[in-house]
């Protein structure tokens, strides 16, 4: 039954403000609910910001009832750069919001699929990002507690929504959690970096601000080689790493870029973030001038900021198993465990279940699963065969 839904493109800023402003009438009576700051989520929409544009498009919708109530909203978007790194046509959907209605969420999913197809596209995964995959991937099935900072948040009923349309598990990606404490590293995790402490060639050490350059470097160099290799993940060159760290520079405390050598050559890092979550949740989406002088408030002299959260580990291949990792970590608690380091808790977001290595390393330090998100994926040949995200550094 049509209950005179109306779907259409955004086309004006009253549509742009409903957008951004349905999720908190969605999750209007959840208090972990935290507004997303205006700007992280309208940069992704605008080819001047968003250097996918350049292979790709991205569309908007809005779905409204016979009200003029927006109940909906959904983006679609592809890149043949993307696209062609995972060696098939994968179109993305995402920032999708509705309420408990099947036939809406329907309308909203319909939408992506034909738009997709289109464009050429043969399979829909979402809910993703138009970007990378540290921001806004997944939907969130456990572990309801407020979210990290560009980290999607949702209602348990979307769950539902999406497998009720069809979607199906392509891989879990989990949170990790652990108090700031070395006493839960695994004797094998600790024996091994003793081993790797007493070789001259190793040294661990964060890198200062001063060092951006040397940093953006070092950061390509090891994501590259150890990332990279991932389904879906594309390699990166200097200037974007200099991006990816300029567009978290606001936020970066340099006692958490962490990076170990080998020779005085890059092999991994740690690379994490203070929670601003916990400051943003004052913010209402807006950093203003009023928000930022509410921003250094609460961070400067409130010292809300008791939280860090692991943006991304990574470590060359030729090096893995060696110990090199626990190495990394324990060269971080050395410091951290001093009474003037200000993060008490450490939360590691983004562990593919396609990744055992990592799962198994962040057992043997002692953190734990909080939180579980889904990426999905829809096939548009309903029978052509459904296979999970291939299982890789096992």
């Amino acid at each position: 039954m049509n209950r005179g839904y109306r779907l259409a493109e955004l086309s004006s800023k009253k549509d742009i403000r409903d957008f951004h402003d349905l999720p908190a009438f969605i999750n209007r009576e959840d208090k972990n609910w935290i507004k997303p700051l205006f700007k992280d989520i309208e940069t992704i929409f605008h080819p001047s910001s968003n250097t996918l544009f350049r292979t790709g498009e991205a569309v908007r919708w809005l779905l409204r009832d016979d009200t003029g109530h927006a109940v909906g909203r959904v983006a679609a978007f592809y890149s043949k750069k993307i696209a062609s790194a995972h060696g098939e046509q994968v179109g993305g959907m995402g920032f999708f919001e509705c309420i408990n209605d099947r036939e809406a969420a329907a309308i909203l999913f319909d939408a992506c699929r034909n738009w997709l197809e289109e464009k050429g596209m043969k399979v829909m995964e979402g809910p993703v990002n138009f970007g990378d995959r540290d921001r806004w991937w997944g939907l969130l099935v456990d572990g309801f507690m407020p979210p990290n900072y560009c980290m999607p948040y949702n209602p348990p009923y979307y769950r539902e929504l999406f497998e009720a349309y069809g979607f199906r598990n392509y891989f879990d990606q989990y949170t990790y959690h652990m108090p700031v404490d070395d006493s839960r590293l695994d004797a094998v995790i600790r024996e091994k970096a003793e081993r790797i402490f007493s070789n001259p060639d190793y040294t661990f050490r964060y890198m200062t601000l001063k060092e951006l350059r040397d940093i953006s470097r070092n950061f390509m160099i090891v994501y590259n080689k150890g990332w990279a290799r991932f389904p879906g993940v594309k390699t990166i060159s200097e200037g974007h790493a200099k991006l990816i760290l300029k567009s978290i520079r606001p936020v970066l405390d340099e006692k958490l870029l962490w990076f170990g050598f080998y020779r005085n050559e890059p092999i991994c890092f740690f690379i994490m973030l203070p929670e601003v979550n916990q400051i943003v949740r004052h913010l209402n989406g807006k950093l203003n001038h009023v928000g930022r002088l509410k921003f250094l408030w609460y961070r400067h002299i409130k010292n809300e900021l008791t939280k860090a959260f692991g943006l991304i580990f990574g470590i060359v291949p030729e090096h893995q198993r060696k110990g090199v990792e626990g190495a990394l970590i324990m060269s971080f608690a050395r410091l951290a465990m001093s009474d003037r380091f200000p993060y008490k808790e450490l939360e590691f977001n983004w562990i593919g279940d396609f990744n055992p290595s990592m799962m198994h390393l962040l057992d043997q330090i002692g953190a734990k699963i909080i939180k579980t998100h889904i990426t999905y994926r829809y096939l548009f040949d309903r029978d052509a065969p459904f296979e999970r995200a291939p299982v890789v550094n096992a």
